[in-house]
């Protein structure tokens, strides 16, 4: 991996120590086209009263206003944890070339802990992910945030 894919990844881990700041389960993720940023995002599904307002999917809507399209063609998602099913589906749809994540996600991450969503071969997309770059720090924030709230 190469240090722009740190540098991008680290933008990610500061959304989701915006999401920490606001009780909310730190995960943070940073869209990138051309190696630019174009949207980024945090879980706020306290904030919002919304199930669907994980960082991933408000990555997606920023990058697609940013854009003024909702296919985001050859862009790269950073995110810190594993996207769980509903995010996966959002990527594979947003058309999302790339993902990179942080730690895996042992009880709902679709990626490579409980299923392989993007390897099946009934969507239209392909997308290719990598994981395990900046997983330490990542997975020492979200043990933190809930070592508190015990």
């Amino acid at each position: 991996m190469t240090n722009r894919h740190t540098e991008f990844m680290l933008l990610a881990i500061t959304e989701a120590k915006k999401a920490r700041d606001m009780n909310e389960v730190p995960v943070g993720a940073v869209i990138t086209k051309k190696s630019v940023v174009i949207g980024a995002g945090f879980n706020s599904v306290i904030r919002d009263n919304s199930v669907a307002s994980h960082a991933e999917i408000n990555a997606i809507k920023e990058a697609s206003q940013c854009l003024d399209n909702y296919r985001l063609i050859d862009c790269s998602i950073y995110i810190t944890l594993e996207p769980c099913h509903m995010c996966a589906k959002a990527i594979i749809d947003a058309r999302i070339q790339n993902v990179y994540f942080a730690t895996p996600e042992p009880k709902t991450g679709a990626i490579i802990s409980i299923d392989n969503f993007f390897d099946q071969t009934v969507f239209n997309h392909r997308v290719n992910y990598n994981s395990g770059l900046m997983q330490a720090e990542s997975s020492k924030l979200l043990k933190n945030f809930f070592q508190a709230r015990r």
